[in-house]
C-alpha cells in the first residue's frame, strides 16, 4: 500500500459479506476525519470524547457496525473493525480506540442470552456498553439465580458515555475440584461506580477510568462463561445465526484494537512525508527529501505499516471464512491469531518510533501532532494483548506440544 493510501473498500466475497453496507460504513468514517483532526487537541484536554464526536459516531452508524441486524445493526464482517479503526486512527487514536472498543461490545452482546440483548437494546439500540476484561480484578460467587459480584477494574474505556458495562471476573468456589471459571458479567451503570483515574501520557482522550462494584447481584442470563466464547455456538447464536457471532472472542481480541495502531502509524508516516518533502536542513540548507537516509526511513516505515495491515486483515478474514464453514480453530491457530495481533502492532510502534527519531527536535513541540502520535503509539502498545513476549511465549508453548497458558482461548 502506497504512503497515505486508505483501507480497501471491498470485503472478500462471501455469504452475507454486505459489500455495499461495508463501503457505506467506510465512506461515513472517512467523512469524519477533518472534524476529528480539528478536535484532537480538545479531546486530549477533556480526557474523554467530546459530545459532538460521540454524536458524529452515532450518526455515522459506526458504533453499530457489528451489531445484529435484528436490532438495526449493520452486522458487517469482523474485518470492519480493523478498517474503521485504521481510518479514524489517522485523525485521532483516542477516538478510534473508543469507537473500536464500544463497537466490539455490540458484537459480544450478540453472543449473550437473548434476554440480555433485549434488555439492553430493546430500550435503545444505540445504548453503549463499556468493559474491563481483567479477570483477577473481580470475584464472583454463585448464588440462587445468578452471582454476587464485587471488585475494582481499571481501564474501562469510554465508560462515561455508557449505560452498561461488561466486567470480567473469576468465579470463586469452595470446591477446588471445580477449577477456575472465567465469566463476563453485564451490569447497568447504577450497579458500579466510576472513579476518575485517567490521567495519562497517551490515549488521553479515551476516558479509560476505573470502575468499582461493591456487591451486585447479576442474574444468570446477564452473564456468559468465557468457555462459551471460544468458537462455536454461544447462547446468542440461537437468535443471531450470522457466523460473526460464532467467532472465538479472546483469540481475536487483539484485532478489536490493532487497527488503531495501524491508523496512528499511517498518519505519522503521511505527516512525515509531507513535512520532509518541503523541509530544509537547519544546518546546511540541504533539502531533507534528497537525503538517502530520509528515503530509506520512509521505505522501512511504510513496509512495516503495510505488512501490519496485511497481517491484521488476513487474520480477520481467515477467521470469518472458518466461521462460515463451521470450523472452530484449534489451539495452534488461536495462539497464532494472538501472536500475529501483537506482532503487527509492534510493527506499527516501531514505525512511529523510527519516524519520531528521524524528525529531530521538530517532534518535541506540543503544538505539533507528532508527539501525540508517538505517545499514543506507545500507549496502544502497552496493552497486554500487544505484549509479544506473552503472545509469543504461548504460541511457542503450543508449537512445542505444551498446553496453552492463556485460559481465555
Amino acid at each position: 500500500m502506497a504512503p497515505g493510501q486508505e483501507p480497501s473498500v471491498g470485503q472478500p466475497e462471501g455469504p452475507g459479506s454486505g459489500e455495499r453496507a461495508y463501503a457505506a460504513m467506510i465512506a461515513n468514517a472517512r467523512a469524519l476525519l477533518p472534524r476529528l483532526r480539528e478536535r484532537a487537541a480538545r479531546t486530549e484536554e477533556l480526557r474523554y470524547l467530546p459530545a459532538e464526536t460521540e454524536r458524529d459516531l452515532h450518526d455515522a452508524g459506526l458504533f453499530r457496525m457489528l451489531q445484529p441486524k435484528r436490532f438495526g445493526g449493520a452486522e458487517l464482517d469482523y474485518v470492519a473493525l480493523i478498517d474503521c479503526a485504521d481510518l479514524l486512527g489517522q485523525a485521532d487514536a483516542s477516538v478510534a480506540w473508543n469507537l473500536a472498543n464500544l463497537a466490539s461490545h455490540h458484537w459480544m452482546l450478540g453472543m449473550f442470552e437473548q434476554r440480555a440483548q433485549d434488555l439492553v437494546w430493546g430500550h435503545d439500540p444505540d445504548t453503549l456498553i463499556a468493559s474491563s476484561f481483567i479477570f483477577p480484578a473481580g470475584r464472583a460467587t454463585r448464588v440462587k439465580g445468578g452471582y454476587q459480584l464485587r471488585g475494582s477494574w481499571p481501564f474501562s474505556s469510554g465508560v462515561a458515555s455508557c449505560e452498561w458495562n461488561m466486567l470480567a471476573s473469576v468465579v470463586s468456589s469452595e470446591d477446588e475440584a471445580d477449577g477456575i471459571e472465567y465469566r463476563i458479567f453485564l451490569l447497568p451503570k447504577g450497579d458500579y461506580k466510576v472513579l476518575d483515574t485517567w490521567n495519562v501520557a497517551g490515549l488521553r482522550g479515551t476516558g479509560s477510568c476505573d470502575v468499582e462494584v461493591r456487591d451486585a447481584f447479576v442474574a444468570d442470563d446477564m452473564t456468559v462463561a468465557v468457555g462459551e466464547l471460544t468458537g462455536g455456538r454461544p447462547p446468542g447464536s440461537k437468535v443471531n445465526p450470522n457466523p460473526l457471532y460464532t467467532l472465538p472472542v479472546f483469540s481475536l481480541f487483539p484485532y478489536v484494537l490493532s487497527g488503531v495502531a495501524l491508523g496512528n502509524a499511517q498518519a505519522c508516516l503521511n505527516d512525515y512525508i509531507e513535512v520532509v518533502r518541503h523541509r530544509i536542513s537547519t544546518y546546511n540548507r540541504a533539502k531533507l527529501s534528497d537525503f538517502q537516509s530520509t528515503q530509506i526511513k520512509i521505505a522501512e516505515a511504510s513496509a512495516k505499516i503495510d505488512a501490519a495491515r496485511l497481517i491484521m486483515r488476513s487474520a480477520c478474514i481467515d477467521a470469518m471464512e472458518n466461521a462460515r464453514r463451521g470450523h472452530i480453530p484449534d489451539m495452534s491457530a488461536k495462539t497464532r491469531y494472538r501472536r500475529d495481533g501483537a506482532f503487527s502492532v509492534n510493527l506499527c510502534t516501531d514505525a512511529v518510533s523510527m519516524l519520531f527519531a528521524a524528525s529531530g527536535a521538530r517532534g518535541l513541540f506540543t503544538t505539533g501532532v507528532l508527539q501525540r502520535q508517538f505517545r499514543d503509539a506507545h500507549a496502544i502498545n502497552s496493552h497486554l494483548a500487544f505484549n509479544f513476549d506473552a503472545a509469543g511465549t504461548n504460541y511457542g508453548r503450543v508449537a512445542l506440544g505444551l498446553p496453552s497458558e492463556n485460559l481465555t482461548l
